[in-house]
């Protein structure tokens, strides 16, 4: 498995990044608690992940109520191995509890977060959102902070837009970013992107097949598939049904199977070819889910064959 580091820190990070919003829950929703992968279920992914070398697995507080943290930490005593952590916080823990950034919630997150892992410290912490609430300067000297105490190693933000990410910047250097970002998500472009290439620092998106759409799943006029995104979360995915989105996604399989692939692992193959890009974080419902992301590493595209890709989308 492909490394790369995190730049201007000591942290390594494999290719593909194992997202595991899914233990426990669907993300941070407190309806949705209860409702993800089970602790058998996610060691199977776990297991399945550590032996193709993901060696990174990417959680958060509120990850099924906590529950996704519990999972990994199980997982990390039981199997006697230690991949680089990531986690985030902001979100609330359950319904009603409070959420953001101050420095008095940060550390008491933090605090909770290694307890759950059972770890000393983790690799990567990140600010889950923009907190308009709290001073930057607050935040971003919580973060410090924690570094300084070796609870962390390296801080950085999610789901910050350019406007946010340039005022960050303009306190301190967070080491990476994590975003979403796809064929059929590309708010990046151009403001996140170019500040991430220019200053170094990490990009690993989330997202990478846009809830499922760029598997394929979705066709026109069929009802989605239960379980799937668009029948428990449909809301972020809602504006992609219109006739210009399933014309594309028919071209990007033709094209997938020009090049002997399925849509995926095409889809996938194009973010890795992303010269700002990192890691990729993949959620895997199942181990075989796993499967498009490491094909997509097997086959690597040229940039003119990555410009081929997104036109499919313009």
């Amino acid at each position: 498995m492909e490394r790369r580091q995190i730049g201007g820190t000591d942290v390594e990070v494999s290719r593909i990044i194992l997202g595991c919003g899914n233990f426990g829950g669907i993300g941070s929703a407190p309806e949705f608690f209860g409702r993800g992968e089970s602790e058998e279920e996610a060691f199977l992914i776990m297991d399945a992940a550590w032996e193709q070398g993901i060696t990174t697995f990417d959680t958060a507080d509120a990850y099924g109520g906590g529950e996704s943290e519990t999972t990994i930490g199980k997982w990390m005593a039981s199997r006697g191995v230690r991949p680089e952590i990531s986690t985030k916080t902001f979100n609330p823990m359950a319904e009603g509890q409070d959420h953001g950034l101050a420095r008095a919630r940060i550390v008491r997150q933090i605090e909770s977060s290694l307890d759950r892992l059972g770890v000393e410290a983790v690799d990567l912490y990140l600010a889950h959102a923009f907190d308009p609430d709290v001073p930057l300067e607050e935040t971003v000297g919580t973060f410090d902070g924690l570094i300084q105490l070796k609870l962390i190693k390296a801080y950085g933000v999610s789901n910050f837009d350019a406007k946010q990410l340039g005022a960050t910047l303009g306190i301190g250097k967070p080491a990476l970013v994590q975003n979403s970002y796809s064929l059929l998500d590309r708010a990046d472009d151009g403001g996140v992107a170019q500040l991430c290439a220019e200053l170094g620092i990490a990009y690993t998106p989330y997202g990478p097949l846009a809830g499922g759409w760029l598997t394929g799943k979705y066709k026109r006029g069929a009802p989605v598939p239960d379980g799937s995104r668009m029948a428990m979360r449909p809301e972020p995915y809602k504006h992609l049904r219109r006739p210009e989105t399933f014309k594309a996604l028919e071209r990007l399989a033709e094209l997938a199977k020009r090049h002997g692939v399925d849509s995926a692992t095409l889809a996938i193959s194009w973010l890795f070819a992303q010269p700002w890009v990192t890691a990729v974080v993949v959620g895997p419902r199942r181990p075989k889910h796993l499967e498009p992301a490491l094909r997509a590493l097997e086959h690597p595209l040229s940039s003119a064959e990555a410009d081929d890709v997104a036109a499919l989308f313009e």
